[in-house]
């Protein structure tokens, strides 16, 4: 970069939007918000490194100020020149205003930063908006037929394991899009890559000693910016390549890319945290705060964004629309949704205005939006959320299903009186998605999250084991439903070993066979543990980190859900866009339910055994029969009329687990028995 001496700048007057930095052919425009600052300085960097400008601007409000906006054209500075504000104005907590013009400010709208904020030099950069993607085109999947895989950039190949040349990086994941298309997903969602706060959390883990860092990456900063430190290199704007080059790969194979996105808190946290960039530009405006100044705090870690101030929406939907026009992103999810929702005085209003423009707006029209549909304060949405006060949905909005989550865990760890609960969420979930006119493809089916334990670990913990965050064990859920197999932890023991394989297989088989839209925790397609920790948010080491070796260890698990995936598109049934209704049509239901020996389901006694017949009809001439038996006791079925072959038992050994093409082994015309704790599905003809 070109040495910035400041005889050499000359300023002319910007304009008030579009907000960010501006490149072009002679110098770059400068624009930013602030309503109650009095005093704006721009602080030009010649080196990623500097921790000090090398010129400084003050910006004349009479000359450069459009009513709140802030905008200054400098001739003589080019593109990539590294940036940040200094705002001064009144320092009264009480009204909400936090100025200090000692404080350097990141840009809100910037495309790429450089730096670390740990050591003061994380700095913007000012970039052009790329738009050359060689015809590149959005796969555009429908909602039906979506299969979502949920990973972190990072910890996918960091491992060396992994095998891949660039590990931990947007071109890692790149070299492991092979893998992924094999699997057979159709959509992978990234936890945060938008760039995010203190990396280092300052403590660290009482288990090993290493400072704990903040791994997840849910502490945005930066919200148009992917994140540097998952680049190869983020001198300038590598890492802006990169990312697309991630983007553009997936959807050459077929692929959507998802970013998980949080726009309910940022890395400034409460009043004890940092000044980066909201806080010093106009903390008033950008978060909720009661009549004493104060943060609500509704997201759990220290501040609420303040989403359904005017100028905040705008923000929001600017970000949304420059990820989709720009990045190419072909969705979201939303954590903490629920705060999406919340307006200045921290209620949730049922028709946010928020949620309702994210859901209309033109250019995220033909994109996946998905809410993590709670929050931290209470919030609690699963089956209403984007729904308004007289029941009407824009079909927009699909959830994140914690209560199939947590049904579906109860059941197979055999609680009672769980029988009718899992029957609705192997359905579609018709009691949360029904009534308002939505459908099985508003529920993101999830059995393992980021968040909590992984499924190997499902079955191997009873507790959490959080030890090595450094929280005393107090941090991550105390109720998980989960259920160790008899001991606590790793073991040799062969009997333990294989009901926790067959465990495994029972959550993977109802996971892909369930109406909805299946989500994978990735890597426990092959095992992957985090040793009992369900909340490992700190923790960016092996941890966290995919390794690769369980994959070869456990290959007969990664067939076996490699077989569910594919089992699953060959099913018209299953990738349904309504709710059976139990009605008949054509002589026969649509779906048929029954108990052990044939009997009609007894839906209010405490058995859990269950089984259901799908017609034929409903299923591109096939028809189904699932049979599910979470007991220690062997259970035999009364079949349906008709000539039934087994295609799936989670009991029987690899080679025998799953039937793909023609019929299994066996040729079932009255009765079928089901090993404990065990699933089969049947086909005919």
């Amino acid at each position: 970069m070109a040495r910035i001496r400041k005889r050499d700048l000359k300023l002319m007057v910007g304009r008030p939007y579009p907000l960010g930095a501006a490149c072009f052919n002679t110098g770059v425009r400068f624009t930013i918000f602030s309503r109650h600052a009095t005093q704006v300085w721009i602080c030009l960097y010649e080196h990623a490194e500097d921790q000090n400008p090398v010129v400084e601007l003050e910006l004349d409000p009479a000359v450069y100020r459009t009513g709140d906006i802030w905008s200054v054209y400098i001739h003589g500075v080019t593109v990539g020149v590294y940036y940040k504000y200094r705002m001064d104005g009144p320092h009264n907590p009480v009204l909400g205003h936090h100025y200090s013009a000692k404080d350097y400010l990141l840009d809100p709208y910037a495309k790429a930063f450089v730096g670390e904020l740990h050591d003061g030099t994380m700095k913007c950069v000012a970039v052009h908006d790329i738009m050359h993607w060689e015809q590149d085109a959005r796969p555009k999947i429908p909602m039906r037929n979506t299969i979502i895989y949920e990973t972190h950039v990072r910890g996918f190949t960091k491992d060396a394991s992994a095998g891949v040349a660039h590990g931990g990086t947007y071109r890692g994941l790149v070299e492991k899009i092979p893998y992924l298309k094999s699997l057979g997903v159709t959509t992978v969602e990234l936890l945060p890559i938008q760039e995010f706060g203190e990396n280092w959390l300052g403590r660290c883990s009482l288990e090993t000693g290493a400072e704990l860092t903040n791994y997840w990456g849910y502490s945005s900063i930066g919200f148009f910016a992917p994140a540097g430190r998952y680049a190869c290199s983020a001198v300038e704007r590598e890492h802006l390549a990169e990312f697309r080059e991630l983007v553009k790969g997936l959807h050459q194979a077929g692929m959507e890319v998802i970013l998980d996105v949080v726009f309910n808190h940022t890395s400034e946290g409460d009043e004890r945290g940092p000044t980066l960039c909201f806080r010093g530009i106009d903390n008033s405006i950008y978060y909720l705060l009661d009549n004493a100044g104060n943060y609500f705090n509704y997201s759990g870690c220290g501040n609420t964004v303040s989403c359904n101030h005017p100028l905040v929406r705008d923000f929001i939907l600017d970000c949304l629309r420059y990820w989709v026009a720009v990045m190419h992103v072909d969705g979201f999810r939303f954590d903490l949704a629920s705060i999406l929702g919340r307006d200045q005085s921290g209620n949730i209003r049922v028709e946010a205005p928020l949620i309702e423009r994210i859901a209309q707006d033109p250019v995220l029209r033909d994109t996946k939006l998905i809410a993590e549909a709670w929050d931290a304060g209470g919030g609690y949405q699963v089956g209403s959320f984007g729904v308004d006060h007289v029941g009407v949905s824009d079909m927009r909005w699909a959830e994140w299903n914690g209560q199939y989550r947590d049904d579906v865990r109860r059941y197979w760890r055999g609680d009672r009186n769980t029988r009718a609960a899992f029957a609705s969420r192997l359905t579609g979930s018709a009691d949360l998605y029904e009534d308002d006119g939505r459908s099985p493809e508003h529920s993101i089916n999830f059995i393992t999250a980021h968040d909590g334990f992984t499924l190997h670990d499902l079955v191997s913990y009873s507790e959490k084991h959080n030890l090595a965050n450094g929280e005393g064990n107090r941090d991550g859920s105390d109720h998980d439903h989960s259920f160790n197999c008899g001991v606590e932890g790793e073991t040799d023991d062969p009997a333990i070993q294989a009901l926790r394989m067959k465990m495994q297989k029972n959550f993977l088989a109802t996971l892909f066979l369930s109406v909805g839209v299946p989500m994978l925790l990735g890597g426990d397609e092959f095992g992957r543990t985090q040793r009992g920790n369900n909340n490992a948010y700190c923790q960016d080491n092996e941890i966290s980190w995919y390794d690769w070796a369980l994959l070869e260890e456990n290959a007969a698990l990664f067939r076996f859900c490699q077989g569910l995936i594919a089992f699953r598109k060959a099913n018209p049934a299953l990738q349904r866009g309504h709710h059976f209704n139990g009605r008949a049509e054509n002589q026969q239901p649509d779906l048929v339910w029954f108990g052990p020996g044939g009997r009609e389901v007894d839906w209010a006694s405490g058995e859990t055994p269950l089984a259901f017949q799908i017609n034929a009809l409903e299923n591109g001439g096939t028809a189904l029969c699932m049979l599910f038996n979470n007991t220690e006791a062997l259970c035999t079925f009364v079949l349906p009329q008709g000539h039934w072959s087994l295609r799936m038992d989670t009991a029987a050994e690899a080679g025998e687990d799953l039937f793909l093409n023609g019929q299994g082994h066996a040729d079932l015309q009255t009765s079928c028995e089901v090993a404990p704790r065990s699933l089969r599905v049947l086909s005919s003809p």
